[in-house]
């Protein structure tokens, strides 16, 4: 993969140039509440930081193309601001990419629905799992479940991914599983601790609503619904979620006894002096602790 020299302050140039001439080649969307505080701050305070220009086209076209900055220019063209402070370089288009990679990465942690819609755009544009893996410090196989993710519009598995709700590994085995053996995912992944029982109702309720409604967010099939909610529905969902929840305890009972059946077993074993002489023959009279109070 090619690296990128770090330039030396002397070296960088910077201007003021026309806001009119810049061209965002990726342009991506960005909540309200966020860009207003960007004017806010500018506004107020100034911009801290130059925007990053390339003058690749420049000759051709006559406009600089955005590298990185794309808030903070959108926040000068709000507030009718006729030039901007920018740093310009002359780059290929792969070396733009990989600037706007690692400044939005220091930005943004991995583990974010923005991170997995970046890591796709750059994907997109020709780097392999490797490149990508060594720019963010994550392994192949993480870089590419989330590219696979997006690919499959699982935009829900990945807001649960960025909420802190289960981890990718648990998203892709979802992503990789029809409807009616999701449960006995969700059931694994409760008894490996992959979810606890203080999530588990934030999980399934993403689960379900994927399985309802589709993969992606759907927003305006919810905002209908959601007008349209009425006491019937209120009473049907109760019923439902009651059904749910009792499935659920029978389900993790089932587990329980099975586990205190095993635990009884083995203490009867260990009653048996002549098979613990043999298995301390054999190195192996350490019984196994778990962890807990089984009361058996």
């Amino acid at each position: 993969m090619k690296t990128i020299k770090i330039m030396p302050m002397t070296e960088r140039k910077y201007e003021d140039i026309p806001v009119d001439k810049i061209k965002v080649l990726n342009p991506r969307n960005r909540g309200k509440t966020k860009f207003q505080e960007i004017i806010r701050s500018i506004k107020e305070v100034g911009l801290l930081k130059p925007i990053l220009v390339s003058t690749r086209n420049f000759k051709r076209t006559g406009h600089y193309e955005l590298i990185c900055g794309q808030g903070r220019y959108l926040a000068f063209k709000e507030l009718g601001y006729s030039h901007i402070p920018a740093e310009i370089r002359s780059c290929s288009k792969k070396e733009a990419l990989l600037y706007s990679l690692v400044e939005n990465i220091a930005r943004v942690p991995p583990g974010t629905m923005w991170f997995a819609y970046e890591i796709k755009r750059v994907h997109d544009e020709g780097w392999s799992y490797a490149e990508i893996s060594k720019i963010v410090g994550k392994c192949e196989s993480y870089i590419r479940d989330y590219i696979r993710l997006v690919e499959q519009g699982e935009a829900r598995l990945i807001k649960g991914v960025e909420q802190g709700l289960f981890p990718i590994t648990f998203a892709m085995l979802v992503a990789r599983s029809d409807n009616s053996t999701i449960q006995n995912v969700l059931m694994d992944a409760f008894d490996t601790g992959i979810i606890s029982s203080n999530n588990t109702s934030s999980v399934r309720k993403i689960i379900e609503t994927r399985i309802k409604r589709g993969k992606q967010t759907g927003n305006r099939r919810g905002r209908s619904r959601l007008k349209n909610y009425s006491v019937k529905n209120l009473k049907a969902d109760i019923s439902k979620i009651t059904k749910e929840k009792r499935s659920f305890n029978h389900e993790a009972n089932i587990k329980v006894n099975r586990l205190l059946t095993l635990l009884d077993g083995i203490n009867t074993i260990w009653k048996d002096k002549k098979l613990v002489a043999l298995l301390k023959v054999e190195g192996l009279d350490q019984r196994p602790r778990l962890k807990g109070e089984y009361h058996v």
